[in-house]
């Protein structure tokens, strides 16, 4: 059986083949854009189609809207929203190599609306108690069969993003392998579009409205 492509460049120990490529921006005021993407291990930028079908989910314009990247790496997903009208867009990137290239990218592209923040993803969105986020993209590294494809990595990225996720909000998934409703309803989501393009699987998934969510001090606040 083929072996799913590998994750981004989060720690992830196996090398990527071939050299850094380039992302190219597909909709919004930046469209056809294209970014130098730094040779990293592991890395695997969200291809052109997957990113048009998930943002003919979310709709095309998403003025007004936050959005949190969690796992940035080549950007496309942040800048991608960012480019279509998001208010404020904040990119999490553990390698300080990638981190460089996406701060140059905002800057390039005059983006002050983008953020960016070297350090880990999990361990940031569990202490972001009392942020909401309209839109959440998580793209994990899939690291390989030795490490069980991060599965335990995909389960804590989530577990620490629905804590984030504002009320009426998205949290798009990409994965290794398909993630059910029976699997989603448990951390207090709910499957709401499913895809698989090649060997990724990717998700949009909702809050689960018969789910009830502890209330916080700093419940429903935008960040």
């Amino acid at each position: 059986m083929k072996a799913p492509p590998r994750g981004r460049a989060h720690g992830v120990s196996a090398r990527a083949p071939g050299p850094g490529g380039e992302v190219r921006i597909i909709g919004g005021q930046w469209k056809r854009s294209k970014l130098p993407v730094p040779d990293r291990p592991g890395l695997r930028p969200t291809p052109d189609r997957v990113r048009e079908t998930l943002f003919n989910w979310l709709g095309q314009d998403l003025s007004g809207m936050t959005c949190l990247d969690a796992f940035a790496g080549s950007g496309a997903l942040g800048l991608e929203a960012a480019s279509r009208g998001a208010a404020r867009v904040f990119l999490i990137e553990r390698d300080p190599t990638l981190a460089q290239a996406l701060r140059r990218h905002a800057a390039r592209l005059g983006a002050s609306h983008v953020e960016v923040l070297q350090t880990d993803a999990v361990r940031w969105m569990a202490q972001a108690a009392g942020q909401r986020w309209g839109v959440i993209f998580l793209d994990p590294p899939f690291g390989d069969a030795a490490s069980g494809w991060n599965e335990s990595l995909f389960q804590r990225a989530l577990q620490a993003a629905v804590g984030l996720l504002a009320d009426d909000g998205f949290l798009y998934l990409e994965a290794p392998r398909a993630w059910t409703a029976a699997q989603c309803q448990p951390l207090g989501l709910a499957l709401h579009r499913q895809g698989k393009a090649g060997m990724v699987h990717f998700h949009l998934l909702v809050r689960d409205a018969s789910y009830a969510r502890p209330e916080g001090p700093g419940d429903n606040l935008t960040p």
